[in-house]
């Protein structure tokens, strides 16, 4: 049986390529209220005027890690990544968002990208998403080559949040 025109047009707007790099990046701001301290936190972290797809957390193979300066995201674009975020309005407590990707030792499987946050202070929270990465990769029976990990912390001052993500892209 042969398909329509209509459904093939159907399935390849369906069809999303797989992006081949991605960028580690950070951000805290305050803010007046806990969605702009997040919006300045993206706006720090250098994807404040994209649209976030937040995704699970896989790396598709042989991605290439690039720095977020060399792309170039397009404004109000969709932009996938996977992220950790956290706000408080508690002047004096800490918050602290981090994300690790681990690295497999065969390119031709997927790696793994975790992340977490805390009302904690960035040692702690990067202690343990370096773990998850770790647990990750035991649980699929998969070799780990490294990880690489970035996280911010802040100190809350009225209203504040962190924010660190793997954004992936296309060269």
């Amino acid at each position: 049986m042969q398909e329509s025109s209509s459904t093939a047009s159907v399935k390849e707007l369906m069809m999303v390529n797989t992006p081949n790099i991605y960028c580690l990046v950070k951000g805290a701001s305050e803010g007046r209220t806990r969605l702009n301290a997040f919006d300045n936190s993206l706006l720090n972290a250098g994807v404040g005027d994209t649209n976030l797809m937040r995704m699970s957390s896989i790396l598709p193979p042989g991605a290439q890690q690039r720095d977020i300066n060399d792309i170039e995201l397009p404004a109000g674009g969709l932009i996938p990544l996977a992220y950790a975020h956290i706000d408080s309005t508690t002047p004096g407590r800490f918050i602290s968002s981090a994300i690790a990707v681990g690295i497999p030792e065969d390119k031709s499987q997927p790696g793994v990208i975790m992340e977490f946050e805390d009302h904690s202070k960035l040692d702690n929270v990067e202690q343990i998403v370096r773990q998850m990465v770790v647990d990750a990769f035991e649980y699929r029976e998969r070799e780990l080559q490294e990880i690489k990990s970035i996280g911010i912390e802040h100190k809350v001052e009225n209203c504040a949040a962190t924010f660190a993500a793997a954004v992936l892209w296309y060269e």
